[in-house]
């Protein structure tokens, strides 16, 4: 098949640290192209592929401060993508909404779905789907449709990532750790009282954006002063996440949203290493309670869970990542879902 993956332009495919959207997209697109199929990522120029690689832009948005209304560069990637003359079977968009306007003028042999990558409950976003009922939709995980159930949904496919791209570790560690972004919704302050309460340092690897800057300075570095066992590291690599993560205790996982699809979970069990999550949006999909980790209400119920880590086996953390989580299974279902598309 010839493939357009289109990826957002906010950071490099992959990313160099944090971006769970673009590591997916890499992933998915190395996995196709291995499997023989004609792809062409659409991303920012300093991405690294091995697909044909059309830049959306020089370098991630994030990083280029030239661009006040970083809307305009994706919108003319959506452009682009209307010429005749790319000639794709399929356009794989990893979006919610961003490309519906110039998909209706792909060319006519040309099939479209987007992936939709977060919640699902922007101001708005209902009114606006409304107007484009024949888009096509794969969701991250089951609960993230609740918000807009009547989308034309064609599957549901759990991310899926390289089993080489994580080391199994065997040995439980004796600190626990804490990796996504410093924002309330993922409920680092929650970590960090959990593991007070634990009396277990924590280590914490996140993201600081612009708008949590203020979260950060007010609310989690006094919890720091106060509890100097917890130590916040900064954002890391994946060469640093797979010692970070192998090497803990336990994952710690608070989320007080309904997320959509935690990828640091499945990172986790890929190293063996137990979850103990709150059991909002698609916790409940990814962590098995009681066998992969355990899926808790509050900070009182983590504390508990963390006693029993020890019931929890390592390797079957691992193999339950090996057996639903690969990329191989990931890239399957897409392919599956494109061939139906082609079929229509």
């Amino acid at each position: 098949m010839r493939i357009a993956q289109i990826a957002p332009l906010y950071e490099s495919v992959p990313p160099k640290r944090y971006g769970g959207i673009e590591r997916v997209v890499s992933w998915l697109t190395e996995e196709l192209v291995s499997q023989g199929h004609d792809v062409t990522l659409f991303a920012s120029g300093d991405s690294q592929t091995t697909a044909h690689l059309y830049a959306g832009c020089e370098k991630p948005l994030r990083l280029d401060q030239r661009f006040a209304d970083k809307t305009i560069p994706h919108m003319l990637m959506m452009e682009v993508l209307t010429d005749p003359a790319w000639q794709f079977d399929i356009v794989h968009y990893h979006g919610e909404y961003q490309h519906l306007p110039s998909s209706l003028r792909l060319p006519i042999t040309t099939r479209s779905l987007a992936t939709c990558h977060r919640q699902l409950e922007t101001p708005y976003l209902k009114e606006f789907l409304t107007r484009f009922p024949e888009a096509h939709y794969v969701s991250i995980s089951d609960s993230q449709r609740r918000p807009l159930p009547w989308l034309n949904w064609l599957r549901t496919i759990h991310h899926g990532m390289p089993e080489g791209l994580y080391s199994f570790q065997k040995k439980r560690g004796d600190y626990l750790a804490f990796v996504g972004r410093m924002s309330p919704n993922k409920g680092p302050d929650l970590a960090i009282a959990i593991a007070r309460q634990f009396q277990m340092p924590l280590k914490m690897a996140a993201k600081i954006g612009e708008v949590e800057k203020g979260y950060y300075h007010e609310v989690i570095e006094p919890m720091l002063t106060s509890y100097p066992s917890a130590e916040y590291i900064g954002e890391i690599t994946d060469a640093e996440k797979d010692e970070l993560i192998g090497n803990a205790y336990a994952l710690l996982h608070p989320v007080r949203f309904q997320e959509p699809f935690g990828l640091v979970l499945i990172e986790s069990l890929a190293c063996g290493t137990p979850v103990v999550a709150f059991g909002n949006g698609s916790i409940p999909e990814v962590i098995e309670h009681g066998l992969t980790g355990f899926v808790c209400n509050d900070v009182d119920s983590a504390v508990q869970a963390l006693a029993k880590i020890p019931q929890i086996d390592r390797r079957t953390c691992r193999s339950e990542f090996e057996r639903r989580f690969g990329v191989s299974r990931m890239a399957q279902e897409y392919i599956e879902v494109y061939q139906a598309l082609l079929n229509q």
